[in-house]
């Protein structure tokens, strides 16, 4: 006979993790997987579910913010939970936030998301930053012109990039081929030679942030002309891009409508339970 879920609590959770420590989110066999370790943890605290993520994310990639839908049984809240399932976390992925929301589905009801792409350009690279960026000097994938790679280049390039349009030569062709909207793509400096490009849209495809920041980075090294960056933007032609590595990748925010978001506006500024080192810093 099957349980009835009709008395179960539905709760949002905001948890955060290092990509390098699993093998992408989406269980599988090969694993250890985000989403292995998250059920595995809730089963060991008395909550036997199935967790729907606000989207997955590939081996390697990092989350400041992935949002995940869980229910909790008869008599559970999230107030226990956010108190019992930290402990049970293994390292590498911690919990933020519980939030009971009145109507909410972690992918359904999600209407955009920011990602930042880290990398450095020139300078000695931060150790603590080397695990999550990418050493653009030394990456195979962007040398043989004898280009510099210039910050205001990269930034004139990821700007082309914003808007309404089908991306298919920048995504895997097993994500459904339709148009999306990228809000803003933008180029910000933190010192040090360590830049960030912050990607906010609507909705993202595989693979998406990691080539629209390589193909820039690849145009302003000199090793794709920028009529072929912008014939793939403009009408969707192929061209030789380049996949930006995934660990200097991070899903940094799920955004909602007002009337559905379980976090609140500080909460989102400053969240409770996020590391304070890298790659979590720069707001």
């Amino acid at each position: 006979m099957l349980t009835s879920t009709s008395k179960r609590t539905p709760v949002a959770l905001w948890i955060w993790y290092l990509g390098g420590n699993f093998r992408g989110f989406q269980r599988q066999p090969q694993g250890p997987t985000v989403q292995e370790a998250l059920e595995g943890a809730l089963r060991t605290v008395g909550v036997p579910a199935t967790v729907m993520p606000a989207g997955r994310t590939d081996r390697g990639v990092h989350a400041r913010m992935q949002v995940v839908s869980v229910r909790l049984e008869a008599g559970d809240s999230a107030e226990a939970l956010a108190q019992r399932l930290p402990a049970h976390l293994p390292p590498g992925l911690g919990l933020c936030l519980v939030r009971k929301p009145r109507s909410f589905h972690a992918q359904w009801s999600a209407s955009g998301k920011a990602y930042r792409y880290r990398f450095h350009l020139g300078g000695a690279v931060d150790p603590e930053w080397a695990p999550y960026s990418l050493d653009v000097a030394n990456e195979v994938g962007l040398q043989g012109q004898g280009h510099r790679v210039t910050p205001e280049r990269v930034a004139s390039l990821l700007a082309l990039a914003a808007g309404t349009r089908d991306f298919i030569a920048f995504h895997e062709k097993s994500s459904p081929q339709k148009l999306r909207t990228l809000e803003s793509a933008t180029l910000h400096e933190h010192g040090g030679g360590l830049f960030e490009a912050r990607l906010n849209g609507d909705g993202f495809a595989r693979y998406q942030v990691r080539y629209v920041v390589g193909g820039a980075l690849k145009v302003a090294a000199g090793l794709l002309p920028e009529e072929a960056w912008r014939s793939a933007l403009e009408t969707g032609a192929a061209m030789e891009g380049f996949k930006a590595p995934a660990h200097g990748l991070m899903l940094w925010e799920v955004r909602y409508p007002p009337d559905v978001d379980p976090f609140t506006a500080p909460e989102r500024l400053q969240p409770p339970g996020l590391p304070r080192e890298p790659p979590f810093l720069l707001g």
